[in-house]
């Protein structure tokens, strides 16, 4: 059995300018997940989106600057978010568990055993797919800069996962003339590549993803980043396809018992 963490940005699940979620996106992720768990993989996943979803709620005309409103909107749109995973995978016979994390849960060694508990409880079931995201109404670091990407590398390690899936809205790391770079053997290497743009919903763009994959790639796990909007990138990375790109993990980090 796989085990799976697959994050999605609020690029990957909210409309143009991350001011309302995206309800074909939900539908057409929830049936590429059911799919993977039909099979030999346990999915966790780790979402982004309650703010883009609370701005809807809140009837606002932007998304908010300034934290306290970035927070309101998270506490708003979360239920939202969380209904339309509900519903989406029901239509797949899967029903969607709720947790709120922040990295002092994660560092806590009693808040860690029970997170880690619970999500492998979860798991058991086989019928309930996991969904995390940060409490962002009490926490703010990936409200300021990570948008879940750090989390997603600390979940995949705190459930010894074997790969990380980080799904965003561009097809993966492109080299400075543009091009998609298909594999990496040396993170290291790789940061120059990073540009400055980011999209206007974008909280960490590519250098938060690159050292979340860093994160993973020192316990042992190997990582993709792909294009969440494309249908079909879970299938094929997972089938060995040359899509998005490819971080195996260096021979001096091989994933230990």
């Amino acid at each position: 059995m796989k085990r799976l963490v697959i994050k999605l940005g609020t690029g990957v699940l909210s409309r143009a300018g991350g001011r309302a979620l995206d309800k074909g996106q939900f539908q057409r992720i929830a049936q590429e997940v059911a799919a993977l768990h039909a099979g030999p993989c346990e999915c966790i996943l780790v979402s982004s989106a309650a703010i883009a979803a609370g701005v809807r709620v809140l009837g606002l005309a932007a998304r908010p600057d300034d934290l306290p409103g970035k927070q309101a909107c998270a506490a708003a749109g979360q239920p939202e978010l969380m209904r339309l995973y509900s519903t989406s995978f029901r239509d797949h016979g899967l029903h969607v568990a709720q947790l709120l994390l922040t990295h002092g849960d994660i560092d806590s060694r009693m808040r860690r055993s029970n997170a880690r508990n619970t999500i492998n409880r979860l798991l058991e079931a086989r019928n309930v797919v996991p969904v995390i995201n940060e409490n962002d109404t009490v926490a703010v670091e990936e409200l300021r800069f990570g948008d879940n990407d750090r989390l997603s590398a600390e979940v995949a390690q705190l459930m010894r996962a074997d790969h990380l899936f980080l799904l965003t809205s561009v097809n993966g790391l492109q080299d400075p003339d543009g091009r998609r770079v298909a594999k990496v053997e040396d993170i290291e290497q790789v940061f120059s590549h990073v540009r400055p743009d980011k999209g206007e919903e974008s909280v960490g763009g590519m250098k938060t993803k690159l050292e979340a994959v860093r994160l993973a790639l020192s316990v042992g796990i190997s990582a993709h980043i792909l294009d969440g909007r494309e249908p079909g990138q879970l299938a094929a990375a997972l089938a060995g396809s040359s899509v998005g790109t490819a971080f195996p993990v260096p021979a001096c980090y091989r994933k230990k018992a």
